[in-house]
């Protein structure tokens, strides 16, 4: 029985006709509004929403918790739902109304909704906040007054590693009792 060549330590940098051989990333040109603003941008077809976001707009208060839509941490509201980010591809938002938690907040003005995290001792880690804001948002867009148990099912796709979820409910019912809060805007 012949021994096989020892290949493991061939790497594509190692080797550059491997290298040059991989086709590079397809890319497609898409436009999109981010809070407001207008892009153009030339996104590789694999990305996620969140990777052009984070990476390219370098919009990085959405999170990438899980990486598998479990944990909301990456919601965002495209075309005013909520959506979570990791788990859309970037070519998708082609068109596409997108606003992240940098874009709750106008004329420097906290959103109804972020003043009342604060109020509410909502946020711990910090970590889940701009998720939950996200999806708070959407919620007062539809429903501006909901009680306790709308909030807790808006809020089911988010999670909050903290168990800081009392607060949370606590803070987005305060919000909807403010006014302003409809679509999570400034007062």
């Amino acid at each position: 029985m012949r021994d096989k060549p020892d290949t493991s330590s061939d790497s594509q940098e190692d080797n550059p006709k491997a290298a040059s051989a991989m086709p590079p990333p397809s890319r497609t040109a898409i436009q999109l509004n981010v809070n407001g603003i207008s892009h153009r941008i030339d996104v590789e077809d694999r990305w996620t929403l969140a990777e052009l976001l984070r990476d390219q707009l370098d919009l990085t208060g959405t999170k990438i918790g899980c990486d598998r839509s479990e944990c909301g941490a990456c919601t965002v509201l495209m075309n005013g739902k909520p959506v979570y980010a990791c788990s859309q591809l970037a070519v998708w938002a082609d068109g596409a109304d997108v606003q992240t938690v940098e874009g709750l907040a106008q004329n420097g003005h906290l959103s109804p909704v972020q003043q009342a995290f604060i109020d509410h001792n909502a946020p711990q880690c910090g970590f889940c906040t701009p998720g939950q804001l996200m999806t708070a948002t959407a919620l007062l867009s539809t429903i501006p007054s909901p009680d306790a148990a709308q909030v807790k099912q808006a809020l089911v796709g988010n999670l909050c590693r903290c168990s800081n979820y009392n607060a949370i409910v606590e803070a987005v019912v305060a919000a909807g009792a403010q006014p302003g809060a409809r679509q999570g805007g400034a007062a």
